[in-house]
């Protein structure tokens, strides 16, 4: 069923056009993900098509109703139903001083409160730990309406979607499938781009190097000797000039040819953001980092009680666990270095806090990248250009820049200090998915040591080999990949199944057995009641 058209939408912001759409339908089965890099245009096409913005040029027409949630606007609802506050284990009523995972799950439970045949979710997972995120994913998977999500989470864009619409550049362009089907088509439509392109500039050149070739040989057709007789030379001129009217025409032909060539753009580049993480001298101590018998309170509420903790030199290692289990806490504790905590003696530390702290909004991008810096300002330059922030650009207030944009200059300066150790504390929020992916592959290829929370889980797979998680206020190590740590927990999840299957079973012969034969000391109501507990958990365990 049509629920959304649009056609002919043209938005600008200033001499920017932001959108141009000739035409875009979204049916009931579409759950379509939004990507592009930041400043695209995601948001702007989700307020044009719910209607919050007009465009400048064109119409959209919705049938059906549509809910929406924003990490930048306020929830629909101050209230929400018992049951869906205990669903998304939050408070019934609104409250500013929430923190900004508790604002997230608020406002999507007040969007699941009334149904809807549209559901627009503009980064619906911000600020939301691993398992609000999959509390996201599965509130989604099982809503029946279509979808249309802005997210930088390729997992959540793998699992939810089966159509990815890309903006670049102001175009949009859908591809079937969800992002890892995007990917692929992405890369063999560039090669294919690509190889068209080579194939066309060569044919081209090719003839023009006819062309140029058959020039030559007029200017070769030589002119009759001076000796040589009148009727003779009459007869050489009318051969050359035949022979002359023959090339040109050859030439008019392959001119002719050229411009009937299909003509083929090359493969619009964007510009790697490649970051060179050069550091100064290695460390050599085994361990870098540990943490002996943590206790840490904040107000009233205990974070650590006797917590230990061991980071291996040359690790990569992820820092999880829920909202307000004191991650950044712990982070600011060795950046502060606690008393508990003892670092390597020579560990100089390049720190990316989730504030953005590192930054001077009244400096420049150049200044704040130049301000504690080893290298010379061209390098500081080529840098930045790596992040797409160049010309006049370096001159601009950090005040006025985006999140993203920020999130860039924080990386730069950091990265162009005197440091050997990194420690990053929730590196990919506001980042553009391509960003995410360079920043994944340098990180990977980086040969120092690492410590990094994030609750972005492609990202942790793709960097962690150590992981440190906090739970019931310790800190549990665990060596190896994240991947190797999602197993050992779901062994450990089944094994516990196993058994407590295997004593639900156990009972339930006894159970039935008394129930066929009971004695007089059964009490049979009793009996019957504990059978249907039994058959209802054993349901539950899938059994």
């Amino acid at each position: 069923m049509l629920l959304i058209e649009c056609n002919n939408i043209k938005k600008s912001f200033g001499e920017r056009q932001i959108i141009e759409i000739e035409q875009l339908k979204l049916y009931s089965e579409d759950r379509i993900g939004v990507i592009g890099r930041n400043g695209a245009g995601k948001t702007t096409l989700l307020n044009i098509l719910r209607k919050k913005l007009d465009p400048d040029e064109g119409w959209v027409r919705i049938y059906g109703k549509a809910k929406y949630i924003s990490q930048l606007d306020p929830p629909v609802y101050n209230n929400i139903c018992p049951e869906l506050a205990s669903e998304f284990n939050i408070r019934t009523t609104y409250d500013e001083n929430f923190s900004g995972g508790e604002k997230t799950r608020f406002k999507l439970a007040g969007a699941f409160e009334y149904n809807s045949e549209i559901f627009f979710a503009d980064e619906p997972t911000s600020n939301l730990d691993i398992d609000g995120i999959k509390l996201v994913e599965d509130k989604l998977s099982s809503y029946s309406g279509a979808l249309v999500l802005v997210s930088h989470d390729r997992i959540l864009l793998d699992r939810l979607c089966n159509k990815i619409l890309e903006i670049e550049e102001g175009r949009i362009k859908i591809y079937k499938g969800n992002y890892s089907d995007y990917k692929e088509q992405k890369s063999k439509e560039n090669m294919r781009i690509k190889s068209e392109y080579e194939d066309y500039t060569k044919e081209r050149k090719r003839l023009e190097e006819v062309i140029k070739k058959t020039k030559q040989k007029v200017k070769g057709i030589n002119k009759p000797p001076k000796r040589m007789g009148n009727s003779e030379a009459r007869l050489h001129k009318m051969g050359g000039q035949k022979a002359k009217a023959g090339f040109e025409r050859t030439i008019k032909n392959i001119e002719k040819r050229i411009e009937h060539l299909e003509i083929k753009e090359s493969l619009k580049e964007q510009p790697e953001i490649r970051l060179n993480i050069m550091g100064s001298d290695k460390l050599y101590n085994k361990i870098i980092i540990k943490g002996n018998d943590i206790n840490r309170t904040l107000g009233n509420k205990a974070i650590f009680k006797n917590a230990d903790f061991k980071i291996p030199n040359g690790s990569k290692t992820a820092l999880i666990g829920p909202n307000g289990c004191g991650k950044t806490t712990l982070i600011k504790m060795i950046i502060g270095k606690s008393e508990f905590i003892s670092i390597a003696k020579d560990a100089r530390i390049g720190y990316f806090s989730q504030d953005l702290s590192i930054l001077k909004e009244h400096l420049t991008v150049i200044e704040n990248v130049m301000e504690n810096s080893i290298y010379n300002e061209n390098y500081a330059r080529l840098l930045l250009a790596r992040l797409l922030i160049r010309g006049k650009n370096i001159y601009k207030k950090t005040s006025v820049l985006s999140s993203g944009e920020k999130v860039k200059v924080s990386f730069a300066k950091m990265l162009m200090e005197d440091i050997n150790l990194l420690i990053l504390d929730e590196p990919t929020n506001y980042m553009d998915i391509n960003a995410l992916e360079i920043f994944e592959e340098t990180l990977s290829e980086y040969d120092g040591t690492l410590l990094f929370s994030s609750h972005d889980r492609k990202f942790i797979k793709a960097i962690a080999d150590n992981i440190l998680l906090i739970d019931d206020l310790k800190i549990v190590n665990f060596k190896g990949t994240y991947s190797e740590y999602l197993y050992s927990i779901n062994k450990e999840s089944d094994d516990l199944k196993s058994k407590q299957v295997l004593v639900l079973k156990n009972r339930l012969t006894e159970v039935v057995g008394r129930l066929s034969m009971p004695s007089k000391a059964d009490d049979i109501v009793e009996l019957d009641k504990e059978y249907h507990f039994i058959v209802n958990e054993l349901r539950k365990l899938g059994q």
